[in-house]
């Protein structure tokens, strides 16, 4: 498909200085994160890593979801994750939104009635930055076995304050 040339092609470049031929996937650094999709964030770079470092979950809001959980319970027990940080971030769409708004923005983008559908908008990132923390420590597979923090990243200047 033409639409993933440019992607291709640029593919092929990274794959000619491709390092990480035979390695196991465990996380080097004992690393993971929970952050969200938003573009503005480099998750390994903004704490000094590399790929190879750290496993990344990332979704909307960077939320503690059923997922996350799952992934964060691999990587305790199977890839070397031995702290894991969980970072919303500022100005983020999923807290600066209401789940009407979304609503709307999306149907009026789509041409179709999403009413029905769930964004798990957040009301108030710092509690629920809290929450899902609590979450992460407290899951019986996960306690005392790493350790977990929940940080705010600030997309304007690159910094992550410690919440939690």
């Amino acid at each position: 498909m033409a639409g993933f040339d440019d992607l291709l092609d640029a593919n092929r470049r990274f794959a000619e200085h491709f390092e990480l031929t035979g390695f196991d996937g465990v996380a080097r650094a004992g690393v993971a994160m929970v952050t969200c999709m938003d573009s503005r964030i480099d998750p390994l770079g903004m704490v000094g890593l590399v790929p190879g470092d750290a496993k990344i979950f990332r979704n909307p809001g960077g939320r503690v979801t059923p997922q996350a959980l799952e992934a964060l319970v691999l990587g305790v027990h199977l890839l070397n994750v031995r702290r894991i940080l969980v970072v919303p971030h500022t100005r983020c769409a999923m807290a600066s939104n209401t789940e009407s708004e979304l609503r709307e923005r999306i149907g009026a983008s789509s041409g179709l009635d999403a009413s029905w559908q769930r964004f798990g908008v957040v009301k108030d990132q710092r509690d629920a930055l809290r929450r899902d923390v609590a979450a992460v420590r407290s899951h019986p597979l996960i306690v005392d076995r790493a350790e977990v923090g929940g940080f705010l990243y600030d997309v304007d200047t690159g910094l992550l304050e410690q919440v939690e």
